[in-house]
């Protein structure tokens, strides 16, 4: 099993993939310690050949891969591609396109939400991956013959799961419906690393105005330092103490060193300094500046529409089969139910067709749903108002 450790061999190679219609793209790479993520190994397969690329190799060029990642005459078929396309976009600048993402065709196919490549490859051609190097270092060298073999493992069989799941959309009429997600996977916004929108990563839910414009900026400056010391989020400040500090809102060393949630002296440190001065400008910022968010709370029976929405989630993904979460999350029925405006994925395109309609109706009355032979099933009301 031979590794690509040289620019020359890598032109040749990719030369050679790049003469047919699809290739499958693995990568094996290391961000546990850093903030970008370290690509250590990047392997391909066209339908004929496999080859593996030594991406740390002495004075290896990886400009030939980054061309063949942007010709678009070459479908670049992923699984969970997401990682993958960040590590390209952040060391190229470039987006590969264009992208078939098997993980997204699987959910759009009813095989359940966000399935792992391994049991996807099981399901689907009945041979049972070897995970064992999932985790190995790959930063280490040379590459271990087993290593070697994982990682063309992983895009041999990605042939196999692509053509039968390209199969299986064009059969069932919902190829477009990928395409349509591809187009979000391949935008630029998705992977533009805005520390000002840093703060939509977060899980918390901040109630006041006062804390959302503290915890934006907390979180600006986050990822800021994140970005500059190369480290992760969380080596910065976690996002419990984020949200700790965007409630207390300190605005002295001394209310910051009160919280228990920071190590005793960091408020006289000079982060503790950057942390006050971020919270002085959340404090300053015009409340009116401050992004919209829909509260279901402030809406009548928000709560129960919002469980109303979600057994008709799970009702129309399982008559369609079509995994729940690529129809709908959780946040997107929140914000049906606080609008029937909202801007969510659930009411464009096709989800629109096969549930945001319903779900409308649903909230408006103009559709029930009732249990009928042991199933949940939807019943218009004529004469619903």
């Amino acid at each position: 099993m031979h590794v690509i450790t040289t620019t020359q061999e890598l032109a040749e190679a990719c030369g050679r993939l790049a003469k047919y219609p699809y290739v499958t793209v693995d990568t094996e790479f290391l961000r546990e310690s850093t903030y970008f993520p370290i690509l250590c190994v990047a392997q391909m397969a066209s339908p004929d050949e496999s080859v593996v690329i030594d991406t740390r190799a002495e004075g290896i060029d990886l400009t030939p891969f980054f061309t063949l990642m942007a010709d678009e005459r070459v479908l670049k078929v992923f699984h969970a591609a997401r990682q993958d396309i960040e590590i390209v976009w952040h060391q190229a600048g470039l987006i590969p396109h264009p992208v078939f993402d098997t993980q997204v065709a699987a959910m759009v196919l009813g095989h359940g939400d966000s399935i792992s490549y391994d049991q996807l490859v099981h399901r689907i051609t009945g041979d049972t991956l070897d995970k064992s190097h999932r985790f190995t270092d790959w930063t280490r060298r040379p590459l271990t013959t087993q290593q070697i073999a994982y990682a063309i493992s992983d895009v041999t069989h990605l042939r196999d799961v692509y053509l039968a799941l390209s199969a299986e959309l064009e059969r069932r009429g919902r190829a477009e419906w990928v395409r349509e997600e591809m187009e979000v996977l391949t935008s630029p916004d998705t992977y533009r690393l805005d520390p000002d929108c840093a703060w939509e990563r977060l899980k918390t839910r901040v109630r006041k105005p006062k804390d959302l414009a503290v915890l934006i900026e907390l979180a600006a400056w986050r990822e800021r330092e994140a970005q500059t010391r190369d480290v992760p989020r969380g080596r910065v400040l976690k996002d419990d103490t984020l949200a700790d500090i965007a409630v207390h809102a300190p605005t002295s060393v001394e209310k910051l060193g009160s919280l228990r949630s920071l190590p005793r002296g960091f408020e006289r440190s000079k982060w503790g300094e950057a942390i006050l001065a971020a919270t002085a400008r959340g404090l300053a910022r015009d409340p009116k500046s401050l992004p919209r968010i829909e509260r279901v709370k402030g809406v009548p029976n928000g709560a129960a529409t919002v469980e109303l929405l979600k057994v008709l989630l799970r009702m129309t993904s399982e008559r369609h089969a079509v995994a729940a979460k690529v129809i709908a999350t959780v946040d997107d029925l929140e914000r049906i139910a606080a609008s029937d405006e909202a801007p969510v994925a659930a009411l464009r395109g096709w989800r629109r067709e096969l549930f945001g309609e319903s779900a409308l109706a649903l909230k408006h009355g103009q559709l029930a749903l009732a249990i009928e032979n042991g199933r949940v099933v939807a019943v218009e009301r004529a004469n619903s108002e």
